[in-house]
């Protein structure tokens, strides 16, 4: 049997060359920070609250000591606010990607409490495994025959500067690029195949979903999406074409069934011509050999119980 021979590989995208990729952001756990603003904060309380005693006594010396513990504490909770603002909080299965004046400083993958630059713009994104389930979609195949057919596609963000940075929104872009792949694989293959060397979307779901998923991956490059897995998830004709399509079905296994049929009474009757002639049952001319293979042919091959009909007489009467 024949190899189904592939199509030509689809014209994939020219896309832009990235403007930015991912990279480490500088970042410090968050846990030692905290233990740092709070003690700032309680020591800039307490020289505040002895700089005001100082005050209240009126000594001249106590009074410039009294002013600069003033200022000192004043300065000591102030530093507390970088330390504070600069925490964030990383989950399992998300990373921050962060921002300085509109420039792309890098990503946070390390998940807990993360101390980071405080003037930083911090954006979440997901890099959990994701799914995403196109609508049943009306197409035509390579025929020109109308199918409907649907696909879930499951993904992951690999590249979180490209998935925010390169496109607008890589969730919608990667539904749109799904859709899109989706459609052009069922404009290319036939539903079934007409021939031994013909690849089908019915006949050859595992080739077809292959090449399903590298052509997604081509499309959704550009936002820093790594595609897992594709499968097709809905394949059927259309309704108006449904049961021509269905009858059509029903005489292709008619015709095969047929067929296999008609080489097994072939097979039966050569070996019943051949054990005759081997065991010397019987002499048959080329008439009545023609007269047997046409009798046997039709009670082999007919498809109901054919009716006997007892010869009383001679072979030739």
């Amino acid at each position: 049997m024949a190899t189904p021979t592939a199509s030509t590989d689809f014209d994939r995208p020219t896309l832009p060359t990235p403007h930015v990729r991912e990279t480490e952001a500088f970042c410090m756990a968050g846990l030692p920070l905290v233990g740092a603003a709070v003690v700032l904060l309680l020591a800039g309380i307490a020289l505040i609250a002895v700089g005001l005693g100082g005050l209240a006594e009126g000594i001249d010396i106590s009074v410039g000591l009294a002013v600069t513990a003033i200022v000192l504490g004043f300065l000591a909770i102030v530093a507390t606010v970088p330390a504070v603002a600069g925490l964030t909080m990383v989950s399992p299965g998300e990373v921050r990607v962060l921002q300085f004046l509109g420039r792309y400083t890098g990503t946070v993958r390390l998940d807990g409490l993360r101390w980071v630059n405080p003037f930083t713009t911090r954006r979440r994104v997901s890099t959990r495994i994701r799914n995403h389930e196109t609508a049943v979609m009306k197409v035509n195949d390579a025929d020109g025959n109308p199918i409907e057919i649907a696909a879930v596609v499951v993904w992951q963000v690999k590249d979180t500067a490209r998935a925010v940075f390169e496109v607008d929104d890589f969730i919608a872009f990667v539904g749109i690029q799904t859709e899109t792949a989706v459609r052009h694989i069922a404009n290319t293959y036939p539903y079934d195949a007409h021939g031994e060397d013909q690849m089908s979307l019915r006949d050859n779901a595992e080739e077809i979903t292959h090449k399903l998923s590298t052509e997604i991956a081509a499309r959704v490059e550009a936002a820093g999406v790594n595609v897992i897995e594709s499968r097709i998830t809905h394949l059927a004709y259309a309704p108006e074409i449904a049961q021509a399509m269905l009858r059509r079905q029903q005489a292709g296994a008619v015709v095969a069934a047929r067929q296999r049929i008609v080489e097994g009474a072939v097979g039966m009757v050569e070996m019943a011509l051949e054990r005759l002639a081997a065991n010397d049952v019987v002499h048959l001319d080329e008439e009545r050999k023609a007269a047997m293979v046409s009798n046997l042919l039709v009670v082999l091959c007919g498809d109901r119980d054919a009716q006997p009909v007892v010869n009383t007489g001679s072979l030739y009467h």
